[in-house]
């Protein structure tokens, strides 16, 4: 397959072209999806996905071989990962959650935590088409981390709560999460 990819293509158009082929996991199509909003200029996933330029070739190696996928971010997205001093936190949290002898794990994991330095929903900032495409990739990848947000916590904010937690911080002055006036803001819809 050689497909190139141009700024006025949509997003429907070139998952298409990269799903045109054989799906090999679950994630080929969760980061078709992904690539395919990223070329369109939708999400916030900077040059390379977030990923240093070697994953990136790897990832497109393995999962779109052929496919002439661009390294820049159509969006002009240069995001900062200096001001992100819990990287390395979000990195570990994903791998101790991981599944083991899955090959796309640390690109899976790069992805989303250069997704989680955007400001929408995580399934947005990721170029995801759905909030359930997420939910669905978390509980693959991550399934046991996935199994904690047993009340169905908006996805960035829940892992944000982990990383608080596990630093035995807790920065709700609410005794519970039902009885906070935020609750809407951390559970419920975000379609």
């Amino acid at each position: 397959m050689s497909a190139a990819f141009q700024l006025q293509d949509n997003r429907e158009q070139i998952y298409s072209r990269l799903t045109s082929e054989s799906m090999i996991t679950a994630n080929h199509e969760w980061l078709a999806c992904m690539l395919a909003s990223w070329c369109a200029g939708q999400g916030v996933l900077p040059d390379c996905l977030g990923l240093e330029t070697g994953q990136f070739n790897a990832l497109k190696e393995h999962f779109f071989p052929g496919c002439r996928l661009p390294e820049q971010a159509a969006s002009g997205n240069k995001l900062d990962f200096n001001r992100m001093l819990e990287r390395d936190d979000l990195v570990n949290l994903l791998k101790q959650f991981s599944k083991p002898g899955i090959l796309e794990t640390d690109w899976i994991i790069g992805v989303i935590v250069a997704g989680c330095l955007g400001s929408d929903h995580l399934w947005q900032d990721l170029g995801l088409w759905s909030r359930s495409q997420l939910s669905a990739m978390l509980q693959y990848n991550f399934p046991e981390l996935a199994a904690k947000n047993d009340k169905d916590m908006k996805w960035k904010k829940f892992l944000y709560k982990q990383l608080c937690e596990a630093e035995g911080l807790y920065l709700c002055r609410a005794p519970s999460c039902s009885v906070c006036i935020d609750y809407p803001k951390c559970y419920g819809s975000e379609e």
